[in-house]
């Protein structure tokens, strides 16, 4: 016999919505890059404990928990054979942000505000249906890089900026294979 168990849906669920492929390839990808510079560790939707602030005053729906799509730490944070965390208490140098299809972009600015006040360094806002990457250094301070369809496909080496985190990124790496 076969027996149909209904979950509840959570906090996490109402806010977060199911990412596409290209979110996920994205994701994947600058992950994967930001792993190769030893200077950092990368993490893919990690929680972080941000109940030292009300979220609430940013209009996030969330309580006391944040989860960037990747954040990244410095190097020495890793694997930790003595003790794992459900949520981070320390806050990553950088947290990404990759927009989905169905997600609002005043959704993440809200989460940028939050992570500034948490003392994140740098925010990263991923546009995949435009090839766009904006760089936060400050809530209203941001830098954006984009290539179009054309640049994509040939040769063009258009690197991304964080003058902040000190990192220089091909863009095209990010939305092609």
């Amino acid at each position: 016999m076969t027996k149909l168990i209904e979950f509840e849906e959570t906090e996490y669920d109402k806010v977060h919505d199911m990412p596409s492929r290209n979110h996920r390839f994205v994701q994947t990808r600058i992950a994967s890059l930001l792993f190769n510079d030893d200077r950092f560790t990368p993490f893919v939707e990690l929680s972080l404990d941000a109940s030292q602030i009300d979220l609430s005053q940013f209009g996030l729906k969330t309580k006391d928990e944040l989860i960037p799509d990747v954040c990244v730490y410095p190097s020495n944070v890793g694997f930790n054979d003595d003790d794992d965390e459900l949520k981070m208490q320390k806050m990553p140098l950088l947290a990404i942000e990759i927009i989905s299809p169905k997600q609002g972009i005043s959704d993440i600015l809200a989460k940028f505000k939050a992570y500034f006040a948490l003392n994140i360094k740098s925010c990263w806002l991923i546009t995949p249906a435009i090839k766009a990457v904006t760089i936060y250094s400050q809530p209203s301070r941001f830098k954006t890089f984009s290539i179009d369809t054309a640049e994509v496909d040939t040769e063009v080496n258009l690197d991304i900026i964080d003058k902040t985190m000190d990192i220089h990124l091909p863009l095209q790496k990010i939305f092609k294979r």
